[in-house]
């Protein structure tokens, strides 16, 4: 059992179980594969543990009815429950925490009951129920005990089934016999039941000699056995799926009663597997029964032909009681496997992989009984071709053609170019996928391999190549499952060759990863400096007031005027607004199953509308085969690592231009200098954090993550290697760059909120004294100045620089809170990295804190609160 299939199974035995908090199936995994026994129970183990369960339970009997039912239906891994069971008995603990768990979800229920409408009303107990309630009640009780237990007609069954495959094959209608074929019982071959027709009453056969009797009974037996009643022996009615009783005269002498009780079960099996026979060999039951039934009807054959040569005998009166047992005795046992096979498939409702394991199965247990197991080698041979007929073209072509839903590969209907809308890995997981319970059990070991061999063959097919394995070879039923294991290793392997060459070669995946890369983790530095000069006056707009064509155009200008002109498939980037910014659809993201998700996903949009900034994210047109690898969420992922680089980048030039308008400042007197100091200081931090966090991101996160994958892309043998190493590598790339954890995450949003508020600020300060200086000097520019002049221009300077002085403690006071703001969210994200990298061992976020505080500057009150946190929690 692979991890993803313990994941998967821990993830479901959760789910039934209602089991909220812990850690998740993540917990377990580890501890299941540590405990995992190399080997299958045996069955004296699953005896003793049907022994144990039986004197744990309080209806032991019923416990071992539905033990038997469910081992005649051949039920898969029974035996191997009943073992997990047997010793989730003896753990006390255990035991104690589902009784609990059953208990709560027995009340939650009646809860919910309660609070919602119920389809039966029962009267209270205290009134006398009237007798049309009582026969309404015993009608609808009737109705359910019916419906639960007692098998469909045939006729229903069948037309279940026709349906089922007229649905999946529309154009490809089920063939139907003729009606005479079921309204005629004669010729179904199985004994007619009939009112006896009326005439003289036949002399008791116990008043004639034992010659007579036995002569009477041998011609009564011959009848008997090929589905004909006889004078003194009369079948009875069958009752859904019982074997054949008979009822023989009770005059009879006791010692040919005997010896007639003796034989009675070979028609007893011929009678059952007839009937199967009649009724498997229609076409709504499947291939695979089809070729049994057609396998037991040449057995059937041989066992008629004896029969008749007994006939003969008979007639020569050289067949007597004795010698018919004798002559009837080898055809028993092939008889009496023959119809406990045919029971077994019916009781299960089997049809094609599952027939198949039954009659497996049924093979592997003969194992001492040669003679048996040749009979079960000879109909499971004969079953399986239509199955490996189907495998074979799965395998060597990757060709589904399962008209009767026999398969264990099932196909499900998705368009493959929905590329834009799919979210998920949807077309590669959910296209093709495994149905559990028509795996053959010889074929279990093998079924992930089978699955990926054809899906791999398939995809080559939808890019219109027509492909076919050179070592395909017929595919035959053997017990040395060896056999299976080489021939199925072989198709895997050139299906991987054949796709991962189709998609490294023709469809050039590396340079395709390299092409979004070059645009979505920012890769071409001239690019995006064209990029945002061109787009900076369009992109502060709200994001309603832009104008997509626009953007398009000069992106294209852009690309035309960089590096990236060289990129052969620079075409397909495109532009997208994004309805939330990158915090919102990360915190979204996020809170995908949890506590959290409900509040987040109600709650009420802001009403603050959006720049162009904010919502602004590239696109990239991916066609098939190419978008298996590139789907939707892979795309989601790469939107979400360039919109936090793009808006770092964008607050990075924010504090750039605040250096350049903060030259203006030396003009004034040194009223300014004080908080002009103090800003341009509080500046220089910002700037220092933002471009070490890019610095981080971009060159200690991105690079050598896509440097091991790009290597692990050259090494992979098979599409879901590359599949694994790609989400890998947006997996690592996210994490490490602080998206997947939303403490962190809000922490940073608010920091990059401090810093665009102080560059709005200072952007103001600076736009106003701009206008004054303009104005000043537009004054002295209108020719020579007088006296009066002089005196006006030096009195507004000294209006000005009251001004300055007398908002100077205000902007002071401003640029102190900034800072304050700054400095706290500062330290609260070096201690919170800090505290995550040491507990969740996430090393690799140390780097922040070493670049960040790389003079010591933050070291002393970071220790400081280290040891408060430390207090707290032994306090």
């Amino acid at each position: 059992m692979s991890e993803f299939r313990i994941h998967h199974d821990v993830n479901e035995l959760l789910s039934l179980l209602h089991v909220r908090g812990g850690d998740g199936a993540e917990g377990y995994i580890d501890l299941l594969q540590k405990h995992r026994t190399p080997y299958v129970t045996t069955t004296v183990s699953a005896h003793s543990a049907k022994v144990k369960i039986a004197e744990f339970s309080k209806t032991p009997e019923d416990f071992l009815r539905k033990y038997e039912e469910l081992k005649s239906k051949n039920v898969r891994n029974l035996d191997p429950l009943v073992y997990l069971l047997s010793k989730l008995c003896e753990d006390k603990e255990t035991l104690q925490f589902l009784q609990q768990n059953a208990k709560e979800r027995s009340e939650s229920s009646a809860n919910t009951t309660s609070t919602t409408t119920t389809s039966y009303t029962l009267p209270q107990t205290s009134t006398k129920m009237s007798m049309q309630e009582l026969d309404e009640l015993r009608k609808k009780l009737g109705n359910v005990t019916a419906s639960s237990n007692a098998p469909l007609p045939a006729e229903v069954t069948r037309k279940m089934l026709r349906d089922k495959h007229n649905k999946k094959n529309p154009t490809q209608p089920n063939p139907v016999f003729p009606n005479w074929v079921y309204d005629r019982p004669a010729l179904l071959g199985d004994f007619i039941t009939s009112p006896t027709p009326p005439g003289e009453p036949a002399a008791a056969i116990g008043t004639m000699g034992l010659p007579a009797q036995e002569q009477a009974l041998v011609e009564d037996l011959l009848f008997v056995l090929v589905g004909v009643d006889g004078r003194d022996i009369t079948a009875q009615p069958v009752l859904g799926r019982q074997n054949r009783s008979f009822i023989v005269d009770s005059t009879l002498d006791m010692s040919i009663k005997e010896l007639v009780n003796r034989i009675l079960p070979v028609a007893s099996y011929y009678s059952t597997i007839t009937r199967f026979i009649e009724e498997k060999s229609s076409f709504e039951y499947g291939q695979v029964n089809h070729a049994l039934t057609a396998a037991m009807r040449t057995l059937m054959k041989e066992y008629l032909i004896l029969v008749t040569q007994l006939e003969h005998l008979q007639r020569q009166g050289l067949l007597s009681l004795q010698k018919l047992w004798f002559y009837i005795q080898p055809t028993m046992r092939t008889m009496e496997i023959l119809a406990s096979i045919a029971s077994s498939v019916d009781k299960g409702e089997c049809m094609g992989g599952s027939t198949l394991s039954l009659l497996h199965d049924r093979t592997f247990n003969y194992t001492g009984d040669s003679q048996a197991q040749e009979l079960c080698l000879y109909l499971t041979k004969a079953a399986s071709v239509p199955y490996f007929e189907i495998l074979e073209k799965w395998v060597y072509r990757g060709i589904i053609k399962d008209p009767y839903s026999e398969f264990m590969v099932e196909e499900h209907e998705l368009q493959k170019e929905k590329i834009q809308e799919d979210y998920n890995d949807k077309y590669w997981d959910q296209r093709y996928t495994i149905v559990q319970h028509r795996i053959p059990s010889f074929l279990q070991k093998m079924a992930d391999k089978i699955l990926s061999t054809g899906k791999y063959l398939n995809v080559v097919r939808e890019c219109g190549r027509d492909v076919t394995c050179p070592d395909a070879r017929e595919v035959l039923y053997t017990l040395k499952e060896r056999a299976y294991v080489e021939q199925i290793e072989k198709a895997y392997n050139y299906a991987s060759k054949v796709l991962l060459a189709f998609l490294m070669e023709e469809k050039e995946l590396v340079s395709r990863l390299r092409s979004i890369k070059h645009y979505f983790l920012m890769d071409k530095g001239d690019f995006f400096v064209h990029f945002m000069d061109l787009t900076e006056e369009e992109l502060k707009k709200p994001v309603d007031d832009i104008v997509p064509p626009r953007l398009e155009a000069l992106l294209e200008l852009a690309l035309r005027m960089s590096t990236a002109n060289t990129d052969p498939f620079k075409d397909d980037l495109k532009i997208d607004l994004m309805p939330h910014d990158v915090i919102t659809q990360l915190l979204r993201v996020l809170a995908i199953e949890t506590k959290q998700e409900k509040s987040i996903i109600n709650a009420e949009p802001t009403d603050v509308a959006l720049s162009g900034l904010e919502a602004f994210s590239f696109d990239y047109i991916v066609k098939w085969p190419l978008s298996l690898i590139i789907n939707r969420k892979a795309l989601t992922r790469y939107q979400m690592l360039f919109r936090h680089l793009f808006y770092c980048k964008h607050v990075e030039r924010l504090l750039c231009n605040v250096w350049i308008n903060n030259k203006d400042f030396k003009l004034y007197s040194s009223h300014c200098a004080k908080w002009f100091a103090a800003a341009f200081a509080l500046r220089q931090r910002m700037l220092n954090f933002v471009q070490n966090i890019q610095y981080y991101m971009m060159f200690e996160v991105m690079e050598p993550t896509w440097h091991v994958m790009e290597n692990n892309l050259k090494t992979a043998s098979n599409i879901d290697d590359v599949l694994c190493h790609h989400t890998s590598f947006l997996d690592n790339c996210l994490k490490d760059c602080m998206l997947t954890n939303p403490e962190l995450l809000r922490i940073f949003s608010k920091l990059m909120t401090v810093c665009v508020m102080f560059t709005n600020c200072m952007q103001r300060v600076t736009q106003s004294m701009r206008l004054e200086r303009l104005s000043l000097e537009q004054a002295t520019m209108d020719g020579p100045p007088t006296k009066s002049e002089h005196a006006e221009e030096a009195e507004k300077k000294t209006v000005t620089t009251k001004l300055l002085a007398e908002h100077a403690d205000t902007l002071q006071s401003d640029i102190s809170k900034f800072d304050s703001n700054f400095s706290t969210l500062l330290l609260d994200l070096l201690d919170k990295l800090s505290i995550y990298s040491t507990n969740d061992c996430e090393h690799s976020m140390i780097s922040i804190i070493y670049r960040l505080d790389f003079n010591g500057f933050y070291t002393e009150r970071l220790e400081r609160m280290a040891i408060e946190r430390s207090q707290k929690a032994s306090a």
